[in-house]
C-alpha cells in the first residue's frame, strides 16, 4: 500500500509504501527496528532492575544536529518488519521479564504500531517514548493502546529549533502533543515497587549556552499540568557529536555550576522527578544498533542480510 503521508507535523505529503522509503523521516510504512533487548539506561521508575523492553525504530521526522542515535535517525539500516512481526518482538521481550515495552522513536511508523498493539494483551506497560515532535492527530490512534508518554521538550524557543533540529515549529507542536499525552494517561501513577504505570515523564535536554530554554521548559511543566501530576527529567548527558564544526556552541558539555542552578530551579518549581549529574555526559549508554533482539536467530527472527 502507498500513502502520501501527513501523519507528523512536517506534512510534507511524500509518498511512503509498504517497503518503499519517503518523506523527511526517509522510512517506509512498515518499521525497521535496530534493536530489541533490555535497557538500563532510562529512568530509574522505568528502567527499575530488570530493565526497559526497548524497541528502537530506524528513522526520525527531527534533523537534531546533535543526535546521539545518528546512526539509526536518519532512516539506514534497522531489520524491516511486518506488523505481526512486530507484535512477536514485543512478546518476546516481555517473555524475557522487562518491566516494560518501550518504543523508541516510532511516530512515522504509528500506523503499523498501532496495528500491532491492538488486541495485544502484554501484562506490562506500553512506554511511547518520543522526540515530542508529533501530531496530536497521530496520537489519537494510539489511545488505550499506550499507558505511559515519555516525550521530550527539546525548546521553547524557534530560534534554537529550527537551528538545530529544521523544526521552528517544535514549541507549539510539542506544547500542543503533551497536552494530548497527558489527556489520554491522566496524573501519573507508579506501581508498589515505584514502577511507572501510566502517566507523563517529560524529558529536557540541556544544551550549551541554552539555560534560559531549559528554564522556559520547565516553567511549561509547573503551569500546564496540576502540581504532582506529571514527571519531569532534567537531563545533563549531553554529549557533543562528530559533524558539530558549524555549531562551535554545541561542542561542549554543560558545566556543573550552570546543572546545579537548573536543578535548583526544578526544586523550587516543586516539579517531580529526575535530575543528572554532569558526569552522565558519556557515550556509554547508547546501545550498539546491531540487530540484537531483532535478527538473531535465538529470537527466532530473519536476518535481514
Amino acid at each position: 500500500m502507498d500513502i502520501f503521508c501527513n501523519d507528523c507535523p512536517r506534512q510534507c505529503g511524500a509518498k511512503r509504501g509498504d517497503t518503499s522509503p519517503g518523506g523527511i523521516c526517509r522510512s517506509p510504512l512498515l518499521p525497521r527496528v535496530a534493536r530489541a533487548a533490555p535497557h538500563f539506561g532510562e529512568e530509574p521508575c522505568i528502567s527499575g532492575t530488570r530493565g526497559s523492553g526497548t524497541v528502537f525504530f530506524t528513522g526520525c521526522n527531527l534533523r537534531c544536529v546533535f543526535c546521539q542515535n545518528r546512526k539509526i535517525s536518519r532512516g539506514e539500516g534497522g531489520v524491516p518488519l511486518t506488523v505481526p512481526e512486530l507484535r512477536d518482538t514485543m512478546l518476546r521481550l516481555r517473555d524475557q521479564g522487562v518491566h516494560n515495552i518501550n518504543l523508541v522513536t516510532g511516530a512515522h511508523f504509528v500506523r503499523a504500531i498501532a496495528q500491532a498493539l491492538e488486541g495485544l494483551e502484554l501484562g506490562i506497560p506500553v512506554i511511547w517514548n518520543s522526540s515530542g515532535y508529533e501530531s496530536v492527530e497521530s496520537l489519537r490512534r494510539l489511545e488505550g493502546l499506550v499507558q505511559v508518554y515519555l516525550p521530550d521538550f527539546k525548546y521553547w524557543k524557534s530560534e534554537p529549533a529550527k537551528r538545530y533540529s529544521l523544526a521552528a515549529d517544535y514549541p507549539k507542536v510539542a506544547a500542543a502533543a503533551i497536552r494530548e499525552m497527558y489527556r489520554q494517561t491522566g496524573p501519573y501513577r507508579m506501581d508498589e515497587d515505584g514502577m511507572l504505570q501510566r502517566g507523563v515523564l517529560i524529558r529536557h535536554l540541556v544544551l550549551p549556552g541554552q539555560d534560559l530554554n531549559a528554564m522556559d521548559v520547565m516553567d511549561f511543566a509547573a503551569e500546564e499540568f496540576p502540581e504532582g501530576s506529571v514527571l519531569f527529567s532534567l537531563m545533563s548527558q549531553y554529549t557533543p557529536m562528530p559533524g558539530l564544526e558549524r555549531f562551535p556552541e554545541l561542542q561542549q558539555r554543560i558545566d556543573s555550576e550552570t546543572n546545579q542552578r537548573l536543578i535548583a530551579y526544578m526544586e523550587k518549581l516543586g516539579l517531580e522527578g529526575y535530575c543528572q549529574d554532569v558526569d552522565a555526559a558519556t557515550d556509554e549508554m547508547i546501545p550498539d544498533f546491531d540487530g540484537t533482539g531483532v535478527r538473531n536467530s535465538e529470537f527466532g527472527m530473519r536476518n535481514s542480510e
